[in-house]
């Protein structure tokens, strides 16, 4: 009896654990298909997502370069607004001249180099200054400097582009003119129409109406309207924003439109630390009150600020290299082949003569011979007709 129990109990024991793999079988060849079809979709995944994250590196550990320029009168803050942009003192040893001195004063171009980092980014900044321009009692072709300076970054660019040491180019080229426009007149001068016509085919021209703290808000509305009329009305191309992508989030719209806007933008600048509200702040301390350079109701400091460096500095750099440059590289190609085929024809050991054109008698005789060919072309056609009816 004791053997027949345990045989019985083995036996219910075996039954028990078959029946139950039984039903975790559907189960466990769920989980095994399912795992399966996982697989592949791991393996599809090949790594070249990570290209962005291996641009930004070598891009932060290479560095950046700017270069910016400005131009105007003596006394409209150009200094004074650079230092407030880049929190630098690029005019440390800055001469102040007289005005005898300025009399005879030529339009010079002085380069100031300054390497910045914030966060691990570093960049090279290269502010171009043109002290004189403007300042003489004739101020007939004064620009005629400035655009030799652009045209001679553009030539040492080509050549060192053409050269065998690509690797290691300097750019030096302007990639932004920051234009003062001086606050009191009716618009633009003269002068302003003439430098800016001369300078937009090469640089990005960004206009700037200076020291806008002479100035109520509703003269600057004016003046700003008066100078973009004047800008179309004489065909002057400025920098122009680039449109927005559809997939840009609603405040970098709304950004760039009040960008837009803005245009020329109304600046102040300042290395002064006042006190405003129980706070400190960079401003201008008069009399009647405060001016703060960074509150966007006095002026467009902030806009300009933060399209300059924030928003559309690489644009600025794209535009140069992609069209500026361009043109300057396609027209020296152009004339270096007109000139080559030129050499190449006054070497040839046979002369290149130009085709007569035909007198009135030749093209008489010519007429003639082709009424000549088409009446026997025509009798011919009558023969070949008249056989064929005879055989018939």
């Amino acid at each position: 009896k004791g053997s027949r129990y345990r045989a019985f109990l083995s036996f219910v024991c075996t039954a028990t654990f078959v029946t139950a793999m039984l039903k975790h079988v559907p189960l466990f060849f769920f989980i095994l298909q399912y795992s399966t079809l996982s697989l592949p979709s791991e393996k599809q995944y090949v790594g070249f997502a990570t290209l962005p994250n291996q641009v930004h590196r070598k891009s932060v550990k290479k560095g950046f370069d700017f270069t910016l320029m400005v131009a105007g009168e003596s006394g409209m803050g150009k200094s004074t607004l650079v230092n407030s942009l880049f929190l630098t003192d690029l005019y440390k040893d800055r001469k102040l001249l007289n005005a005898e001195e300025r009399i005879n004063q030529t339009v010079e171009i002085i380069k100031h180099t300054v390497d910045i980092e914030e966060k691990g980014v570093k960049l090279k900044l290269t502010i171009v200054d043109t002290p004189g321009f403007g300042d003489a009692v004739n101020n007939n072709e004064c620009w005629k400097p400035i655009t030799d300076y652009i045209d001679q970054q553009f030539e040492q660019y080509f050549r060192d582009e053409s050269g065998l040491n690509r690797k290691n180019i300097q750019d030096n080229r302007v990639h932004c003119c920051l234009y003062f426009i001086p606050p009191f007149g009716h618009g633009l001068r003269p002068v302003d129409v003439e430098f800016m016509k001369a300078l937009h085919e090469k640089v990005n021209i960004i206009p700037l109406i200076a020291k806008a703290d002479c100035l109520t808000p509703n003269e600057i509305k004016k003046l700003k309207d008066r100078i973009r009329e004047e800008i179309d009305k004489f065909g002057i191309k400025v920098y122009q924003f680039p449109e927005c992508d559809s997939d840009e989030d609603e405040e970098f719209k709304q950004l760039d439109k009040e960008l837009k806007e803005c245009t020329p933008f109304a600046v102040i600048g300042s290395n002064t630390v006042v006190e405003a509200r129980g706070q400190r702040v960079r401003g201008r301390l008069y009399p009647w009150g405060i001016v703060e350079v960074e509150n966007q109701s006095h002026c467009d400091f902030v806009k300009l600020r933060n399209m300059l460096i924030r928003s559309h500095m690489h644009d600025l750099k794209d535009v140069t290299c992609d069209v500026h440059y361009e043109n300057y590289r396609a027209q020296c190609i152009q004339e270096m082949t007109s000139k080559l085929a030129q050499d190449n024809r006054m070497e040839s050991p046979i002369p290149i003569l130009p085709l007569s054109t035909p007198d009135v008698d030749t093209e008489k005789l010519i007429k003639m011979k082709d009424e000549e060919l088409k009446r026997m072309q025509e009798m011919l056609n009558k023969m070949q007709q008249q056989m064929h009816d005879k055989e018939q």
